[in-house]
């Protein structure tokens, strides 16, 4: 670690200076920074424009680990010039989300993948432009849980910039997010442009990552003053306040910013190893950090707006106006996802803090692909985020919370009682229905709780009450699933640690089902096989291969279509009879819709695989409002064949 008395970060980035002369951000834009907590108080950081989102958390002692990491990494992109501390984007806006705590033996603790999932698509929802992540995932497979996969892919459609950190394990090695294509990845390097020695490499880096300075870099320290940390975490905050000032200068150009075109002006503009030569080229990875280059990207993309407009205004008897089209989404693939961390070896990997504080890099260690640490955190409250809705699938399990809770319902259960036990447990709830409040009951995937269920208000004594009859049908009668729509409102930590988000639901939507009653509902008592199939196909391919937290519109469209008994008995019965078998399900943006609502059309191509050549596939669509707690069709099925 350095210590140093003033942060000048302008004297040791070529360029940086200049694009400030042009502008130091726009409040139009805005960066998400999924890291630890901030201390709002230290001057570098008390005018500026940053809110705090609580997050899945707990809250900490700001002195700890991860608030001093996310604050020095907050004050990289946002220190006000008067505060000590010079930000690159100070006058860009900022929302802090949480994702790192201090964990044992002074540590960072992990954060999952699924956690980091869910709060890269609650940024997205507060309609950011760039996430910075200074942390990740190594992962010897390079594989990211398909959760993460598509929150960052819908990322990438909604032309949201994703930054990430390549990890500090200094190995020919993958993080996760950093790794997955749309993901715009940072190494570290020092001022003469050499790759500092734990600066992770590999061969996804060589066309979508990029050098920055990482050495020594200042920032704000909790309690104030300023300190100085090396690593890949605090290159990954460099870039991203370089984006945020690229989009701000797009801004200037009354340009639309356009994120994806920032990401391409950076790479373009990067200075590669032929033209400045490195004993290991592929260390080097896409290319250094250029700003003047990626400055004058943007502006040559103004000048050429302005060409056309004037041009168009010669062509058309009245003005045009021509914005900046976002560029295609990028490709839907599931990539290796990595943090720029240092990892203790250990069963589970963490994403850690990207920083080194003067000793050299250590090996790398084992990597568990579930578990996101941070490169170089910080973690604490905030502020409330709107509330969120939530439509989710899976099935009912439930949770003491801590020991205690437990052990005390065991002690009322009797003697030789097992409340792990759900038949147990279920007859004793029967005979003391008061104690249902006093167990978190859970949404699962498998035996992996995603969610707690916590009904409220006047008719909270039925919402527990079906959820007892949820588990009892799971027990005796084979139900499946249970769809359970709500509001969130907060987040519980369950006996094993881990933290998950508290849905309010809504009674009136709440189901439990088999797969053979659905089939029965659609197909009749006797069901023809292959019609059968056809159905058990369809919830299938929602369940596993489309499974996904409920929370995106998009999302909860996919789910409700999963309980829709109606529309579904509609589709299939016209397949069936057509004998066409389920190819793809789809969601896009409804082109109509009523006032005030959020309408997504679901679309489902079927096919005969005995006519694969021959005949045409089919489509179907009907429309989803997914603008209230509980979604709602909109008109009817629709359908028409297509080649």
């Amino acid at each position: 670690m350095t210590t140093v008395a003033n942060s000048n970060i302008a004297s040791v980035i070529p360029g940086l200076q200049e694009l400030w002369e042009v502008t130091l951000g726009n409040e139009q834009i805005l960066t998400a920074i999924l890291d630890g907590g901030v201390d709002h108080s230290h001057p570098s950081l008390a005018g500026a424009k940053l809110t705090q989102l609580d997050s899945l958390v707990p809250k900490v002692a700001s002195q700890g680990l991860a608030t001093q990491h996310g604050t020095h990494v907050a004050s990289i992109i946002f220190g006000q010039h008067d505060g000590g501390v010079q930000g690159i984007a100070p006058q860009c806006r900022g929302l802090s989300i949480p994702i790192f705590t201090d964990g044992k033996d002074n540590s960072i603790a992990p954060c999952s993948q699924i956690d980091l999932a869910r709060v890269i698509l609650l940024a997205a929802n507060q309609g950011v432009h760039i996430i910075n992540i200074s942390g990740g995932q190594l992962t010897p497979s390079g594989e990211a849980d398909p959760l993460l996969a598509n929150a960052v892919r819908h990322c990438a459609e909604q032309n949201i910039l994703i930054i990430a950190a390549v990890g500090n394990d200094g190995c020919d090695c993958l993080h996760i997010p950093g790794a997955i294509p749309s993901v715009l990845a940072v190494g570290a390097m020092n001022a003469e442009g050499t790759p500092l020695d734990f600066s992770n490499w590999g061969e996804k880096y060589q066309t979508q990552g990029i050098l920055a300075l990482g050495e020594a870099i200042a920032g704000a320290k909790v309690g104030g003053g300023i300190t100085a940390h090396t690593g890949t975490s605090y290159a990954t905050a460099i870039v991203s306040g370089v984006a945020a000032l690229l989009l701000s200068l797009q801004v200037k150009q009354d340009q639309t910013p356009n994120p994806q075109a920032v990401r391409a002006a950076i790479l373009q503009s990067a200075i590669a190893c032929d033209t400045q030569p490195a004993p290991d080229c592929r260390r080097i990875l896409a290319g250094r950090l250029n700003v003047r280059g990626a400055m004058s990207i943007i502006l040559q993309q103004g000048e050429t707006m302005d060409e056309n407009l004037e041009e168009s205004a010669t062509v058309e008897s009245a003005p045009i106006k021509v914005t900046n089209q976002p560029p295609l989404s990028a490709q839907p693939q599931i990539p290796a996802v990595q943090a720029a961390t240092y990892t203790p070896p250990s069963s589970e990997v963490m994403p850690q803090p990207v920083q080194i504080q003067g000793s050299p890099p250590q090996s790398q260690a084992q990597a568990n692909p579930s578990a996101i640490s941070p490169a170089a955190c910080s973690c604490e409250g905030g502020s409330s985020a709107p509330a969120q809705l939530v439509y989710a699938l899976g099935q009912v399990g439930y949770d003491f919370g801590t020991e205690a809770r437990r052990d005390s319902i065991q002690q009322h259960m009797g003697e030789g009682a097992n409340p792990q036990d759900p038949r147990q447990l279920l007859a004793y709830l029967d005979e003391n229905p008061w104690d249902t409040e006093s167990i978190l009951w859970t949404v699962n995937w498998d035996t992996t709780p995603v969610y707690a269920i916590q009904p409220q208000g006047a008719y909270a004594a039925q919402g527990y009450e079906r959820l007892r009859q949820f588990l009892r049908e799971q027990l005796e009668e084979g139900v499946e699933r249970i769809s359970v729509p709500g509001i969130i409102t907060g987040q519980v930590m369950l006996m094993s640690g881990r933290v998950v988000p508290i849905i309010l639901p809504t009674l009136r939507c709440m189901y439990s089902w088999t797969t053979s009653a659905l089939i029965e509902v659609i197909c009749g008592s006797e069901p023809d096989e292959s019609a059968a199939q056809g159905v058990t196909n369809f919830l299938e391919k929602i369940y596993y291969e489309l499974r996904n937290l409920g929370i995106t519109p998009q999302e909860r469209a996919i789910n409700y279509s999963a309980t829709n008994a109606l529309n579904a008995e509609r589709i299939f019965e016209c397949a069936i009879r057509e004998e066409m078998d389920l190819d793809t399900i789809e969601v896009e943006p409804s082109p109509l819709c009523r006032p005030g609502s959020e309408c997504w059309d679901v679309k489902l191509t079927f096919f005969n695989p005995r006519l694969v050549f021959q005949q045409a596939r089919k489509c179907y669509r009907f429309t989803v409002d997914v603008s209230d707690v509980c979604p709602v069709s909109v008109g009817r099925v629709r359908s028409w064949f297509v080649r």
